[in-house]
């Protein structure tokens, strides 16, 4: 379990957006596992066990994050980008990238990251994501022509 901590915090990032929420969120999911640890099938994927747990975390704390932002609405403000610099080159395409992800919903995001950042194999990604192996890789597809049609749009269609 410790060896898969550095890329299950990294599914925390894409997932939450804020280091120290995907903390948060590694951290419960390591005590949720351990406290279901006879749930754990032997010979099965430990790193998929541990993403499903990470992502029903992710979606029940939304959830209530949801409920809670209707309470407290102006708490709950944040800004969605930094002001974009005058910077050139590979920082801006990165920049551009990133803005391009985080406009994918989450589910689009997490099937492009399970698959594309944390190298699952798609029957992997799909039992993380609880869908077929079929509609999981829909999801990568519409993503990933989400990203270019942002990218192309971002760069006047040149690229």
């Amino acid at each position: 379990m410790l060896s898969l901590l550095p890329q299950l915090r990294g599914f925390a990032r894409f997932l939450t957006g804020q280091p120290a929420a995907a903390d948060d969120l590694v951290q419960e999911t390591v005590l949720r596992a351990l406290g279901a640890l006879e749930q754990f099938t032997p010979g099965t994927s430990m790193k998929a066990w541990l993403y499903t747990i990470a992502r029903n975390l992710f979606y029940e704390q939304a959830r209530k994050g949801r409920r809670e932002r209707d309470v407290m609405s102006d708490y709950a403000l944040r800004p969605d980008q930094a002001e974009s610099g005058t910077g050139a080159g590979e920082a801006d395409v990165l920049r551009d990238l990133n803005g391009a992800i985080w406009q994918l919903t989450p589910r689009l995001r997490e099937a492009l990251v399970l698959v594309g950042v944390q190298e699952m194999t798609y029957a992997e990604a799909a039992h993380v994501c609880g869908v077929t192996v079929g509609t999981l890789k829909a999801r990568v597809s519409r993503a990933r022509a989400q990203i270019m049609d942002y990218m192309q749009a971002g760069s006047g269609g040149a690229g």
